[in-house]
């Protein structure tokens, strides 16, 4: 067993708080966390250790915004084709339907935006929804072993 020296010191009482409040949360002395503390402070590898840390959770993020850019042209590209398809294949009304089809147009845009809030509570999204049927697709049409 080490021997230890005793140290009188002096902290800031919110500083203390927070070693309390760890010492509680981890199970462990007061003393064990601000010799860890100490030895962190004075070891000449911290510095490595943090930028490691720092670019492994760069690349992570980097490569989460990878796939929200795909996500997000994706989207973009099924929006820009739902629209095209829309106005190339609805009907322009004539006067006297025109009150009738605002009204209807009201209609399914409360559906809409009642469903889309559903839809956004749940987490069930579109490209997960894609995702989860292309991959049933293939798995379907692939071939299988000894055909």
């Amino acid at each position: 067993m080490t021997t230890r020296t005793r140290m009188n010191v002096y902290f800031d009482p919110a500083l203390l708080k927070q070693v309390e409040a760890l010492a509680l949360r981890r199970n462990i002395s007061k003393s064990a966390i601000i010799e860890a503390a100490v030895a962190s402070f004075l070891s000449g590898d911290t510095t490595g250790k943090l930028e490691a840390a720092m670019s492994r959770r760069l690349d992570k993020l980097g490569r989460q915004i990878d796939t929200l850019d795909e996500d997000l042209s994706v989207l973009g590209e099924a929006f820009s084709l739902f629209v095209r398809y829309w106005l190339t294949f609805t009907p322009v009304l004539p006067d006297s339907a025109q009150a009738s089809g605002r009204a209807k147009g009201l209609e399914r845009f409360e559906g809409f935006m009642q469903t889309l809030g559903k839809r956004l509570a749940t987490g069930d999204r579109f490209l997960k929804e894609i995702s989860r049927d292309v991959e049933s697709s293939a798995q379907s049409t692939a071939p299988r072993n000894g055909e």
